[in-house]
């Protein structure tokens, strides 16, 4: 499965503070079907993310009955990325 959206860059300032991207309500009930076959616990889905130039391996997080998609530092770098940018995400769910 591969879906592709854009959404806007948020910070949580949690105990271990990270960078996320919201999936969009349309991509998400084709993730909630999909999680049944692929997640690991806890909802987590094994994702390769991309934006821009960039990809990498990381897990879909399940949030107020949505996934969002956390944003390594060294991607946001690669990509000149910061809090509030609208980006386009492509993943990659093997399902």
């Amino acid at each position: 499965m591969i879906l592709e959206f854009t959404g806007e860059m948020w910070f949580w300032r949690g105990p271990a503070p990270w960078h996320f991207v919201t999936v969009p309500d349309e991509q998400c009930g084709a993730l909630e079907s999909a999680s049944a076959q692929v997640t690991y616990g806890w909802g987590m889905i094994p994702v390769t993310a991309r934006i821009g130039g960039t990809g990498w391996q990381t897990s879909l997080w399940p949030k107020d009955g949505r996934y969002i998609v956390p944003v390594k530092a060294s991607v946001r770098k690669a990509e000149g990325l910061e809090v509030g940018d609208s980006v386009t995400v492509r993943l990659t769910v093997d399902a």
